[in-house]
């Protein structure tokens, strides 16, 4: 798929030049401080000879620090001995969100994983989408987006890809997320209603005929180590996965799968108040479950509000601030993927004797 429009935003490095470049994509953004002035998005490109050609993008939600360090670090390390191919990272996609410290755009309030195929002539979020699907995508393999929980969520180091209806494919995206090495892993087989439509990078990139994969590095707004070291070593992995990296790496410690389905995997407040959760991260629970209470501290004397389960499963994620409101997130679950067993083979009909 090719772009109907030219990009509005150009980068300050040459995309096909071999070796290590650093610089900016320029987002053109007047406004009454500065009439002609840019917003500058990091990027870095390192290229050595032919091979595969991979994206690697972080800060698509701009409070998601984890991956942000860890392409970070991934920059300033990389060398093109070290590579067959080339590798373009965005370690800060969205550049006003990270800037900000927050999931969405301070200047249009957009959510870049909910903007793509984007709008050449639309807002800053939108033209920053169209550029990565129309001007970086196109001539990739792979794409890896690095996600976590953010500001207002925790999830279980998690990597995730959406069920592909090719069985190859799934199955190499499957692999992927065995390779990148998470505690756990799980995919959506129902991304129409849970992960952002076909409005995110991921969704982009399958338009675009790239392979992908995403994480849910934990989240709380803030970075840990044992995170930060699941980040950094699975971005390794996977590279020398798809035969981009040539350094040696560590093999992927076991990985549990899981998927998510649809809308009964997840639980939402169904009123505002205090959020008081009832398991764990990590939990196993059952449907119809008490996950809840919803506490009214304006009118305390009042019985709190019982939020359940709809869905057996393993609780992946969890909101993170006491305050909520009708319809925010509070858990969501996956459950433990058991592959359909391969088809018998028609039996032969016996010959008459």
């Amino acid at each position: 798929m090719s772009a109907s429009k030219p990009s509005r935003l150009s980068a300050t490095i040459d995309l096909n030049k071999s070796g290590k470049h650093t610089g900016f994509v320029r987002v053109p953004h007047s406004v009454h401080r500065s009439a002609y002035g840019w917003l500058p998005i990091p990027i870095a490109s390192v290229k050595n000879g032919k091979g595969p050609k991979v994206f690697l993008s972080a800060g698509n939600h701009g409070d998601e620090w984890e991956g942000q360090v860890a392409l970070g670090k991934l920059i300033r390390s990389l060398s093109p001995k070290d590579i067959q191919g080339q590798v373009i990272i965005c370690s800060s996609l969205n550049f006003p969100a990270a800037n900000a410290g927050t999931r969405t755009s301070p200047i249009d309030d957009g959510n870049l994983n909910r903007s793509f195929p984007g709008n050449p002539d639309g807002t800053v979020t939108q033209q920053i989408a169209y550029y990565v699907e129309h001007v970086i995508l196109p001539g990739c393999q792979y794409a890896f987006d690095f996600h976590s929980g953010g500001s207002s969520l925790m999830y279980l180091p998690s990597a995730l890809c959406s069920r592909d209806p090719d069985p190859a494919k799934f199955e190499r995206a499957l692999e992927r997320l065995r390779v990148f090495g998470a505690p756990y892993a799980y995919f959506s087989s129902k991304p129409q209603q849970t992960q952002g439509e076909d409005r995110t990078l991921g969704a982009g990139g399958h338009r675009q005929g790239v392979e992908t994969m995403g994480t849910e590095l934990g989240g709380t707004g803030k970075v840990t180590p044992s995170i930060l070291r699941i980040a950094e070593q699975g971005i390794l992995r996977l590279l020398a996965h798809v035969g981009v990296y040539k350094g040696t790496v560590e093999p992927p410690p076991p990985v549990r799968l899981l998927e998510v389905g649809g809308d009964d995997y997840f639980v939402h407040a169904p009123d505002g108040g205090v959020f008081e959760p009832l398991a764990e991260l990590g939990d196993i629970v059952n449907k119809g479950q008490p996950a809840a209470l919803i506490h009214f501290h304006d009118t305390p004397w009042r019985k709190p509000s019982i939020a359940h389960f709809e869905h057996d499963g393993v609780v992946l994620c969890m909101r993170i601030p006491g305050r909520t409101e009708r319809g925010d997130c509070l858990f969501h679950l996956g459950s433990d993927y058991k592959p359909a067993a391969p088809a018998a083979a028609a039996s032969k009909p016996g010959r008459k004797g």
